[in-house]
């Protein structure tokens, strides 16, 4: 069944933390999967998910790093070698996870980067979409054993603000046949992000498998690390003097949605939705102002089906015939 883009009867909000939202909700017996769970949100996410109960791996690019940040988190955390950038490591570690553990009750794909320079992964493929989307399918499809076994699991796709950027050309993913501009790369793929659970949430219901995109808000984090200070200022993140803008969050309201859609009971029987703020996110008007709702191009089932299929031959990775 189909889930209205539309807000529901939240007792959460803007600054509602992980920890709030999972207060009262017992995890113990669940198992999670966060990638990047150990920088910026990432670490409010394991720590909220680890604090009820859950049994949390953590994916890292650089495990002793996350060995580090991840120190004081109190729970059952185990830390997994993943480059979402190199198919092979992205296999090895879906294969050690598939020897660790059983049934996958949450994965939220939450590691990304952002308006970096132009690069290319080994297959030529763009950077951002890469490692965002990409990444996070071919992942995804390799646990989606593990994830139909739970018997209700939820997967959960960060994207982004930066979906009204939008920028997705299906015809030319990684810029090889237009000029290539970080903002409209990164906007491409946090359309993806949120295309990818569109269509993962039509394929998951019938194994009892949701999927949830997310915007988190506004957060400083190390995912700013390849914009200047001048380049954060002209867009009002900063004021002159360097002050952080007041509507930002703090990583642990940002953390906050995803954690939301990930254990929510009042998301049973709903998925495929796009949430902010500890809600489901309401669609824009027409044409969609830069500034508020959900636009459009991301609730397009027959554009979420093409990426879809067009994921699929880039990464050799499928759900199986069956779904």
């Amino acid at each position: 069944m189909t889930t209205p883009q539309e807000p529901i009867a939240s007792p959460f909000g803007y600054r509602s933390t992980a920890l709030e939202v999972t207060r009262g909700i017992d995890l113990s017996g669940k198992t999670a999967f966060v990638t990047g769970g150990y920088s910026g949100l990432g670490t409010e996410v394991v720590r909220a998910l680890a604090a009820a109960g859950a049994r949390v791996l953590v994916g890292a690019r650089r495990p002793d790093k996350a060995a580090e940040d991840l120190a004081d988190v109190a729970g059952e955390v185990e830390i997994l070698a993943l480059d979402l950038a190199d198919p092979a490591s992205i296999d090895a570690c879906a294969a050690q996870v598939t020897e660790r553990t059983g049934p996958l009750h949450i994965l939220i794909n939450n590691a990304a980067i952002m308006a970096c320079p132009l690069a290319r992964d080994a297959r030529g493929f763009e950077s951002q979409f890469a490692v965002n989307h990409l990444g996070h399918f071919q992942f995804t499809a390799r646990l989606w054993p593990l994830l139909k076994a739970a018997g209700g699991a939820r997967v959960v796709s960060v994207s982004s603000i930066g979906h009204r950027l939008h920028g997705l050309v299906l015809e030319d993913l990684h810029f090889e046949h237009r000029p290539y501009d970080k903002w409209l790369a990164y906007g491409q793929a946090k359309s993806a992000n949120a295309l990818f659970a569109l269509h993962l949430d039509t394929l998951g219901q019938a194994h009892g498998v949701r999927a949830f995109a997310v915007h988190p808000g506004g957060i400083a984090t190390p995912l700013q690390r390849h914009l200047t200070m001048d380049e954060q200022k002209a867009m009002g993140w900063y004021d002159e003097a360097g002050t952080l803008n007041a509507m930002f969050k703090t990583p642990a309201e940002g953390a906050a949605t995803s954690v939301w859609c990930a254990t929510s009971p009042l998301l049973e029987g709903m998925g495929g939705v796009y949430c902010e703020d500890c809600n489901i996110g309401a669609m824009a008007g027409d044409p969609p102002p830069r500034a508020s709702g959900v636009w459009p191009h991301i609730r397009d089932a027959d554009l979420a089906a093409g990426l879809w299929a067009r994921s699929e031959a880039m990464t050799g990775a499928a759900f199986g015939s069956e779904h």
